[in-house]
């Protein structure tokens, strides 16, 4: 989870009577809404310049207190007191410390700019929250010893804090290694080989759409599994159109994603269907404060990619973000957004791109990842019951591939230092990037490189797509309708949505009368969304392609 930050800041009593002073001025929010729409307090004076006007309230008893029963997470509550204390907090990955071995990650929470204790744990998920506790056990002990003082102007006892450790190195690649193999990376070729063999066995006549694939790989100790996958390497020919029914992008690692979300819109409605039983097979589970859900501890979601995606992560090798080795053209050329137009990649800065004209354009898969991994993967409709879910490792099965330099700076460096800038829950979040031996065979029918197929956990029948139209064909195993509209179509999503939205009782859901409405009522995720498109653009990486509007105009 991401918090704002700002830079260090002394501990003094100006700063201490300033949290007790904000406090005075806004009460304690009680809802997610309110964490939502007071990220920046309108209205509110700046530090210097606030008058104290009433004695301060109570503790955050209640915020305390449920933290202390259990019913908060450890990361929403240090939130939480966040917001009633008006402190500044991030939560910033580090290092293990010495004397631990194995895989771990490592965070720990800076309030105002000083560390606390790190925590560590086997996913981000569970160092995150370690971090918090640790940073929380200190926090609360503080403040129920000492209590809010009776007199403001006198200031209370500062935060409980650590001196800053400057010799903490920071860790960009997004992982604590010591000296220890990923146990993953040995399990995910496995289980994708095992998966597309079953599948292609099932449906020999389409063993051509496996040239490029990609699938996810949830790990969960019930062991790892593929959840979704998807093949192609096309974008479709076909206009616009507002009927939701066109899929315009079958790329692999898109038509894997859009299984994904097929897979969550599923195991919501195990989550929501008032069923013990069914609930508990579910992935989700939920926090009492938010009422998002998130996936259950213990619980992450891997990427695996047979080849490296197209875009800037095939940034060639000599190439260096470094202005004195390279012209800044050239820079812009290979590392900028890039655009897929009928299959064919063309950098945003190219003089073919400019010449595309009303061709169908869709951002290159590369720059697609680079986006979910700070947006999530389950796009603005999902975000309206669930948190970010964002994966911890990006597998590359491409014997052609020496290194993972390209795919690091691609989906990694280009967006350093948005995080600060987004909102509650939205984060860069950097996966673990590595190379392993290829899992599926190398495609044998080039004829049939026009042909996607998909599938997600729990479907009986596999989708063969033909991407150039962006419809089912009319030999698939599984087919919708006569209309041959995709079950990833647009259309079938917003079908989805709503019956989650009536299951889970969100009656102001269901108010939306078109997908694009739908879309633009996940305010936060909207926020996020243009936050990274402004970044990107005033970084000089270009400007992210927007589909037609009128793709987005349609209802059920």
């Amino acid at each position: 989870m991401k918090m704002m930050m700002r830079g260090s800041s002394s501990r003094g009593s100006s700063l201490a009577h300033n949290h007790w002073t904000n406090i005075s001025s806004h009460p304690p929010f009680s809802d997610f809404n309110d964490i939502n729409n007071n990220k920046c307090l309108p209205g509110q004076p700046s530090s210097s310049s606030t008058k104290i006007n009433s004695k301060p309230k109570t503790l955050p008893r209640e915020h305390i207190d449920r933290y202390k029963r259990g019913e908060t997470h450890p990361v929403s509550a240090l939130y939480q007191l966040s917001q009633v204390l008006q402190f500044q907090l991030d939560m910033k990955e580090t290092v293990t410390t010495a004397g631990i071995t194995g895989f771990y990650f490592a965070f720990c929470a800076v309030i105002d700019g000083v560390q606390y204790k790190t925590g560590m744990g086997v996913t981000k998920k569970e160092a995150r929250a370690k971090a918090a506790e640790l940073a929380l056990e200190e926090l609360i002990a503080s403040l129920e010893n000492d209590g809010i003082p009776s007199d403001v102007s006198v200031g209370p006892p500062p935060l409980p804090v650590r001196e800053k450790d400057s010799t903490i190195p920071e860790v960009h690649s997004g992982r604590a290694v010591i000296e220890r193999k990923n146990p993953i990376k040995d399990q995910v070729p496995n289980v994708v080989r095992e998966m597309f063999t079953k599948l292609m066995d099932s449906y020999p006549e389409f063993s051509g759409c496996g040239g490029t694939v990609a699938a996810f790989v949830m790990l969960s100790p019930a062991g790892c599994e593929v959840v979704a996958l998807g093949t192609g390497s096309s974008n479709t020919k076909a206009s616009p159109a507002p009927t939701g029914r066109i899929l315009h992008d079958s790329h692999a690692v898109v038509t894997a994603r859009r299984s994904l979300m097929r897979f969550l819109y599923r195991n919501l409605l195990l989550f929501f269907s008032k069923n013990s039983a069914l609930e508990e097979k579910s992935v989700f589970q939920q926090d009492q404060t938010t009422k998002l859900l998130s996936l259950k501890n213990h619980f992450t979601l891997h990427l695996y990619l047979s080849q490296l995606p197209k875009g800037a992560a095939q940034i060639p090798s000599q190439l260096r973000l470094n202005p004195l080795s390279i012209s800044a053209w050239e820079v812009n050329n290979q590392i900028g957004l890039h655009a897929v137009v009928e299959g064919k990649v063309f950098s945003k800065f190219s003089s073919s791109y400019e010449q595309m004209g009303s061709h169908v354009v869709s951002m290159s898969a590369t720059d697609k990842i680079m986006q979910w991994q700070v947006l999530g993967f389950q796009g603005a409709l999902l975000s309206h019951f669930i948190e970010p879910v964002y994966v911890s490792s990006i597998f590359i099965g491409d014997g052609s591939c020496s290194d993972t330099r390209g795919m690091e700076m691609a989906v990694n460096q280009r967006v350093d230092g948005i995080t600060s800038a987004l909102p509650l829950y939205y984060c860069v979040y950097r996966p673990h990037i590595s190379l392993l031996s290829s899992a599926v065979p190398p495609d044998a029918h080039p004829s049939q490189k026009s042909l996607s197929l998909n599938w997600s956990h729990g479907d009986l029948l596999v989708e063969v797509v033909n991407a150039l139209d962006g419809k089912s064909t009319e030999d698939s195993p599984f087919k919708s309708s006569p209309a041959l509209a995709s079950r990833l179509c647009k259309a079938a999503m917003l079908s989805r949505f709503n019956l989650v939205a009536k299951e889970a009782q969100r009656e102001e859901l269901l108010t939306a009368v078109t997908y694009r409405e739908a879309k633009m009522m996940a305010k936060p995720y909207q926020e996020a969304k243009s936050v990274l498109k402004s970044y990107l653009e005033r970084k000089g990486y270009g400007q992210w392609v927007e589909k037609p509007p009128i793709s987005d105009h349609f209802s059920m």
